[in-house]
């Protein structure tokens, strides 16, 4: 201030300084202010206004959860409070409130559709279960108990059931596909013409198609186009922990375009589910349907009394199986390692609830594949997918003796295809040829250039 006076009865020059100076500080000391009525915790300055005006919402984050509706308002009305006390107008790309309210159909009414159900009905969001059998429908509506599957838990009142493909999908927001692997080519058939074209769909099916040895991304697209917004779910995750809410599932989405996983993992996480993201989608298939060939196999490590070393290391050694494969079609090792790969390996292995695990288990014991599948109404993923692998890697492979490459994954398929014992089976692998552990580390089907060896020096030379 005494600066300011001494400056007033100076020149005019002077005085013009000044208000330059002035006017300098004072735009600096505002850009700087942190305004929000009394809260000082979000900063308007210029920088901060621009990042955040300028910040692009997900593609897929128009449907919101009235929670999320309600901090979107708060955040609006913050922005707003923020532009006119800076006098300064910004493209805002605020996210308009939805007309209607988020619909999630899900298509599958076994275990894990009634999981998935669940997590999506627990969350507030009006969920409908496509079944197959309208009987079945009308008992879940009326009881909110599904007749078959894990009876004994009661599911959200919030969701439904209905055996009419044209009551839930035309306006689903989301769909969750959760058809077994080897039905799913059929059932999307008959009901793709109720799908609209840009629907997203989350499919938490598992395995290999033996028809076409294509995974669950394949016949997807097969069926719906190329075009379809596509997203995966993988993890361990048994269905009747996660209606139950028992302890916490921890899973991954895996899609090509991150800001639909984005969405889908902030619309079904809650503090009991939580799910991160990936782009890798060939690496969470390939995890998720491996896990299931390798349960067989700890299975029957266990029907036959072999002990937990055999299990632990015939576990081992298929999830490096598996990750040799993944990496063969351009998975990322990371995946294999994370939730969908090992993750789910260990908990289809070794947990009681693996429908997998107990297949295998009863095969060790001395059963017929015939037996089991005449006394059971769940479905073993693993069987099919076994069987369908091993085709793959013929088909898709380069490599002379295969069987020697994946010795777990052929020596399942053989043992389902009645070529040898479960005890003959783990017996070759006990006796297959001494090599290094990761005698592949690094290499995939993709050729690579090869560095010439460094010739060492002679002494003459040096």
């Amino acid at each position: 201030m005494m600066a300011c006076r001494l400056q007033e009865i100076g020149p005019s020059r002077h005085r013009r300084t000044c208000n330059s100076k002035s006017f300098l500080v004072l735009f600096f000391m505002v850009s700087l202010v942190q305004v929000s009525g009394f809260d000082i915790s979000r900063s308007t300055s210029i920088a901060n206004r621009i990042k955040t005006n300028t910040r692009q919402q997900p593609s897929h984050s128009n449907f919101q959860t009235p929670k999320q509706q309600q901090q979107q308002t708060t955040a609006t009305d913050r922005s707003s409070s923020k532009s006119s006390r800076l006098s300064m107008q910004a493209a805002s790309s605020s996210v308009l409130t939805p007309t209607y309210p988020i619909r999630v159909a899900v298509m599958g009414g076994g275990n894990f559709g009634l999981a998935m159900g669940a997590i999506c009905a627990r969350q507030g969001l009006p969920t409908t279960i496509l079944v197959r059998d309208e009987e079945i429908a009308n008992a879940i509506n009326r009881d909110h108990r599904h007749p078959r599957y894990m009876k004994d838990i009661e599911l959200p009142t919030r969701l439904r059931a209905t055996a009419d493909p044209k009551e839930c999908l035309p306006d689903a927001t989301y769909i969750i596909h959760a058809v077994p692997c080897q039905y799913s080519r059929k059932f999307l058939e008959s009901v793709k013409d109720f799908i609209p074209p840009q629907t997203p769909i989350l499919s938490v099916s598992k395995g290999i198609e033996t028809s076409s040895m294509g995974f669950m991304a394949d016949v997807i697209r097969d069926v719906l186009g190329e075009d379809r917004p596509l997203a995966f779910l993988s993890g361990p995750s048994f269905a009747r922990e996660i209606v139950e809410g028992v302890g916490a599932t921890a899973v991954v989405i895996a899609s090509e375009d991150l800001d639909l996983a984005r969405d889908l993992a902030a619309l079904i996480s809650d503090g009991r589910f939580k799910c991160f993201t990936s782009t890798d989608v060939i690496g969470v298939e390939v995890g998720g349907a491996v896990k299931n060939v390798i349960a067989l196999g700890a299975g029957m490590c266990e029907g036959l009394g072999l002990g937990t070393n055999a299990m632990s290391g015939l576990v081992t050694r298929g999830c490096n199986e598996m990750r040799r494969l993944g990496m063969t079609f351009g998975a990322k090792s990371s995946t294999i390692a994370g939730l969908s790969g090992v993750g789910d390996t260990f908990g289809t292995c070794f947990g009681p609830l693996s429908r997998n695990r107990k297949f295998g288990y009863r095969l060790g014991k001395g059963e017929t594949m015939e037996e089991i599948l005449a006394s059971t109404s769940e479905v073993a993923e693993g069987v099919d997918t076994a069987l369908a692998v091993v085709r793959l890697i013929e088909k898709e492979c380069k490599g002379y003796r295969l069987d020697l490459k994946y010795p777990i994954l052929f020596g399942i398929a053989r043992i389902l295809e009645g070529k040898s014992t479960p005890l003959e089976g783990l017996e070759g692998l006990m006796n297959m040829p001494m090599q290094m552990e990761n005698f592949d580390e690094g290499k995939t089907r993709f050729t690579k250039v090869r560095r010439k060896p460094r010739r060492r020096k002679s002494k003459v030379e040096e």
